[in-house]
């Protein structure tokens, strides 16, 4: 069967979603401060809805950009950083490469190894990332333990180094910060299922701004904004 277009049924038109969701996804704005910003435009939005839009749309756009990624170092830098969801503190697993470059990212309700290994395998299995070189992390005795398991099981190359050192670490931890800024504005997560679909949206933008797609340079909001209405097939 053929897709389904991803707008058919909305109320209002495609452009005016796209728009919504990317301003977002992208600046430091709370559900009701971009009801207001929409609201100067003429465009009467309730905050819910464009949260609606967010949850349906966020993770689509994230699916959509993954075949356009560009390739990776075999320098990775990871690390974790804490989320609250619903009062209780989930953790953003994240890494990147050696220029700066945003590997993979992964929410889970734990820290310990298993959920570290479960990151980097996702980040091993990713389409614009390489085998790692070596992969540098802070003191966190998890790390050591999901690496020798993911070894044991062939998953990891057997040469692969392992470097704990949080100065090296500094450039990942830097990188934690754009998602700091996002989150802060709104009231919080209050679902595992409504943060993982927000924090895929705030990654992928985050990655397109950084100049990570193909054909769209670093800071370069024009062709930002035209990727993602061509991802949506949506005339710019």
């Amino acid at each position: 069967m053929a897709e389904q277009p991803p707008f058919k049924w909305r109320h209002f038109e495609a452009e005016i979603i796209l728009l919504g969701m990317r301003r977002y996804l992208r600046y430091s704005l709370s559900y009701r401060d971009l009801e207001e910003l929409m609201l100067e435009r003429g465009l009467h939005i309730d905050h819910t809805t464009m949260y609606r839009w967010v949850q349906r749309y966020a993770p689509e756009l994230e699916k959509r950009c993954r075949p356009h990624l560009k390739g990776t170092t075999d320098s990775w830098r990871a690390d974790e950083t804490s989320v609250k969801v619903k009062g209780s503190w989930m953790y953003l697993y994240r890494a990147v490469d050696s220029q700066g470059t945003t590997l993979e990212f992964h929410l889970s309700a734990s820290r310990d190894a298993e959920a570290a290994k479960r990151f980097f395998a996702k980040a091993l299995s990713a389409s614009h990332t390489v085998i790692p070189r070596v992969i540098t992390v802070d003191k966190n005795a998890a790390y050591p333990k999901a690496v020798t398991e993911l070894k044991a099981a062939g998953t990891l190359a057997i040469a692969c180094e392992l470097r704990q050192s949080k100065y090296l670490n500094n450039l990942v931890e830097q990188d934690h910060r754009f998602i700091k800024r996002r989150i802060k504005p709104g009231l919080g997560f209050f679902s595992f299922k409504t943060a993982w679909r927000t924090l895929q949206g705030f990654k992928v933008m985050h990655m397109i701004r950084k100049g990570q797609m193909k054909d769209v340079g670093k800071g370069d909001i024009l062709s930002l904004v035209a990727l993602i209405s061509s991802l949506f097939g949506v005339a710019t």
